[in-house]
């Protein structure tokens, strides 16, 4: 199981827009998000690292909605050699993870280029301003670490963030899968 960090772009960053379709072909921008913070999450059906977190995570997201932070999750893998990540696979995983956030498709991988995106997963929290307060790790938890899956770093983060306040460093970058790239489509930053 290769372990990809995240790329970790600078804080302040601004939130790329996108126009997205979820797997029911309901279309979503970044403006479809209105909230005092914003969650951009790049996650897969398939990769251990997501499905390790994936019931947590989805009890987290449906926590902190509650709370007014939007959530929005992409996966951006290659369908051709990955079919299992398109719709079909998505609804099977929003399901299994109860999700209850918009779950998008970006299929010309253009939206993980501008995020500058490298693993799953891979969050990205953005402040009121969207603008980028922190990015980094769920948890500590990795499968066979037998660290508990608790959400702890992004919950820390998400509590300051909606009440205004930095997220301050270190960040603990994200380790994942990495984002499965089209042949030839592989950004500048990817290692």
């Amino acid at each position: 199981m290769a372990a990809t960090p995240s790329t970790m772009p600078p804080l302040g960053m601004e939130a790329p827009d996108f126009s997205l379709s979820d797997f029911s072909g309901i279309e979503y921008s970044l403006d479809s998000f209105q909230g005092p913070g914003l969650l951009v999450a790049f996650i897969c059906s398939h990769c251990p690292f997501v499905v390790h977190i994936r019931k947590e995570f989805g009890a987290f997201a449906r926590e902190y909605q509650e709370k007014g932070l939007d959530v929005v999750a992409i996966v951006s893998n290659d369908l051709d050699n990955y079919p299992q990540d398109g719709p079909a696979g998505m609804k099977k995983e929003a399901e299994e993870g109860g999700y209850t956030f918009p779950y998008l498709l970006d299929a010309t991988q253009e939206v993980a280029k501008a995020y500058r995106a490298a693993c799953t997963p891979d969050f990205f929290l953005f402040d009121g301003r969207r603008e980028l307060a922190y990015r980094g790790q769920f948890d500590g938890s990795r499968p066979g670490n037998d660290v508990p899956v608790t959400g702890d770093d992004l919950r820390a983060a998400v509590d300051l963030v909606l009440a205004g306040e930095p997220v301050p460093e270190p960040h603990r970058s994200s380790i994942g899968c990495n984002i499965k790239w089209k042949p030839g489509n592989e950004p500048a930053y990817h290692g």
